[in-house]
């Protein structure tokens, strides 16, 4: 399927292989123990749901209220709507995959440490300072590669039909993100409930804050798969859709959710915005930055403009537990798209 992007997955000197047999591990520096490396994991789907081992609901599309991006009026009560953070969401996973992505995530950089104190060892004692770059050259090299093993973890999926035709469309359409002009994810909203604030926020009914997104196939950092996985990142957090379950990442703290705990919607929105409309986007009408009631420009303001309507998508993850995702993207039909494949998961097998 097109979804498998390699059959041998590399972390630092360790390369791991899957084949019928299973996973195995060959090292391509003599010396390098096996036991230095990660576990490398196995997840296959099948008829009587999904196997883990290791080497030794519905969619919607509606219209959305106008939300602009100005800076907001003093009185206007910005709340945040990130959800609950990774550290208070308790992993669904069966497996300790999550357990090993937050111990690769706290390792500690060793060869990092090494080459600054030898730099600076061999800096203040020249030319006797030679020697000791000459000693630690050997051992910062190994000490790179095993921090770079110690800071991966290995997974592999072997899926069924069902499973691998339904992964490969989300892999498919996850272009939709990926090719889009602009993503943003939303950390804060406050709605506008006075007539006051109706003038100066260019007639909206609620404002947002939000930050730069950006959409992938590479997974998180920590992770190294044989397939690729589709993702967002905003900031230092990360959502990732692997084939068995919903990874939520917050710098080097991970969680996960099961597809079945996880609610999903794409909708389209009016966005009044404030910047330059992205040249993916459809305008769809205009308003003013500062507006009456009856729609018509605040004549008390001279530096009064107008301001395009543009129409968006945004894709939103929540659950149970507090999950609270909410991806803007410029392309009006990109997240009901995307969210009609990801709401067709295989529930049965992926539960």
């Amino acid at each position: 399927m097109g979804f498998y992007v390699r059959t041998s997955v590399k972390a630092g000197p360790f390369r791991f292989n899957m084949s019928r047999s299973g996973v195995g591990v060959s090292v391509g520096v003599p010396g390098f123990r096996v036991g230095t490396g990660p576990r490398g994991n196995y997840i296959r789907t099948g008829q009587h749901g999904v196997f883990y081992g290791s080497t030794p609901r519905s969619s919607s599309v509606h219209v959305t209220p106008t939300y602009p991006l100005a800076p907001p009026s003093n009185d206007v009560v910005m709340e945040d709507v990130t959800g609950a953070t990774v550290s208070e969401i308790i992993p669904s996973g069966r497996d300790d995959v999550v357990e090993q992505l937050n111990a690769a995530g706290s390792a500690f950089r060793w060869g990092l440490l090494t080459l600054i104190v030898a730099l600076i060892l061999g800096a203040a004692t020249l030319p006797w300072g030679l020697i000791v770059w000459l000693v630690a050259a050997p051992l910062c090299i190994w000490l790179f590669l095993r921090d770079a093993a110690k800071r991966k973890v290995v997974l592999f999926y072997d899926l069924n039909d069902l499973s691998a035709a339904w992964y490969n469309s989300i892999v498919d359409r996850w272009s939709w993100f990926t090719g889009s002009q602009r993503l943003w994810r939303t950390v804060s909203s406050g709605a506008v409930t006075t007539l006051n604030q109706h003038k100066r926020n260019a007639g909206a009914s609620a404002l947002i804050r939000r930050i730069p997104a950006i959409a992938g196939l590479n997974g998180p950092p920590h992770l190294a798969s044989n397939i690729a996985v589709p993702g967002f990142t905003a900031g230092k957090d990360g959502i990732y859709f692997l084939p068995d379950r919903i990874l939520l990442r917050d710098g080097k703290r991970y969680t996960d959710i099961s597809y079945r705990q996880a609610q999903l919607m794409g909708v389209q929105t009016r966005f009044i915005e404030d910047e330059a409309v992205p040249r993916d986007s459809l305008v769809v009408g205009e308003t003013w930055r500062y507006v009456n009631k009856n729609g018509g420009p605040d004549r008390r303001f001279s530096n009064n403009r107008k301001l395009p309507i543009a129409l968006y998508s945004e894709l939103r993850v929540t659950s149970v537990h507090g999950v609270d995702w909410r991806l803007q993207c410029s392309r009006s039909d990109a997240a009901p798209a995307v969210t009609a494949t990801l709401d067709s998961a295989p529930l049965a097998e992926l539960a």
